[in-house]
């Protein structure tokens, strides 16, 4: 982390779990270990979860956000949410482009711009998850991968905007899997987002942008994952919904 260029963010990403009593629980466990986090606190929780977070979290250094957001304004999109209802309930984050989503739903690089430019344009804060499977990591392209998903998730996005992206570095293979990429593959993958990010913008924007890394993130590793300059705070899955293990991120990012 490199606290003098930009904030240091923790960000928990609930994916599909928890009801609203089992939220509300988790949540009043955790506002207290947050409290005195300095890095940013983020909760991304599911759809169902959103008001019950908002009106818990009033008052508290946690912000709240979605996992995911259409593209579209309004429309024949059964199921699909649209910025303007997320930003209308007070949320501030959204996730966009999570791996899951593209393995399971269909997501492109293309959709996933899409999406990220309806929620700049509607105020969110929006997380870019980018990130390469196993198979092209073992065939050495995760920098042409990584760097193409960079490029077409920003492309129409403008530098004043860039300041509400946060980019999350997810190999593919180290999700769910217990499987981590070591301290320094993380910064080498981090180090080269933030590098094509200075080719699309300038130094001082990839200077002053949050790249996390997400992909089995635990309190084991994290300290390890954070010390590094390029690794600014993390995506968390599992350890997101145990207030106590999500607590020892959020101590290890505000060191």
């Amino acid at each position: 982390m490199n606290k003098q260029l930009r904030q240091a963010v923790i960000a928990g990403n609930w994916k599909m779990n928890k009801t609203r009593p089992e939220a509300k629980a988790l949540i009043e466990d955790l506002k207290p270990i947050a409290a005195n986090a300095t890095c940013g606190v983020v909760i991304c929780v599911p759809y169902t979860n959103l008001e019950t977070a908002i009106e818990l979290t009033k008052g508290t250094n946690i912000k709240v956000g979605a996992e995911n957001v259409h593209f579209e304004k309004s429309g024949a999109f059964t199921g699909e949410i649209s910025a303007d209802m997320l930003t209308e309930m007070g949320v501030e984050y959204v996730i966009v482009g999570h791996s899951e989503r593209r393995q399971y739903f269909g997501e492109t690089d293309e959709t996933v711009n899409k999406r990220t430019k309806a929620a700049l344009n509607a105020g969110l804060k929006t997380i870019i998850c980018v990130g390469e499977m196993l198979d092209e990591r073992e065939k050495g392209i995760t920098e042409e991968i990584v760097g193409m998903q960079t490029k077409v998730a920003l492309l129409g996005v403008t530098a004043e905007q860039l300041k509400n992206v946060i980019i999350a570095y997810e190999p593919v293979w180290a999700i769910g899997t217990g499987k981590t990429a070591t301290a320094e593959q993380a910064n080498e993958v981090c180090s080269f987002i933030r590098q094509t990010v200075a080719k699309l913008y300038s130094q001082a924007d990839a200077d002053a942008l949050t790249i996390q890394y997400g992909g089995s993130m635990n309190p084991k590793n994290c300290a390890e994952l954070l010390a590094q300059p390029d690794v600014d705070g993390g995506l968390i899955g599992g350890a997101s919904l145990k207030a106590a293990d999500f607590g020892v991120l959020l101590e290890a990012a505000s060191k």
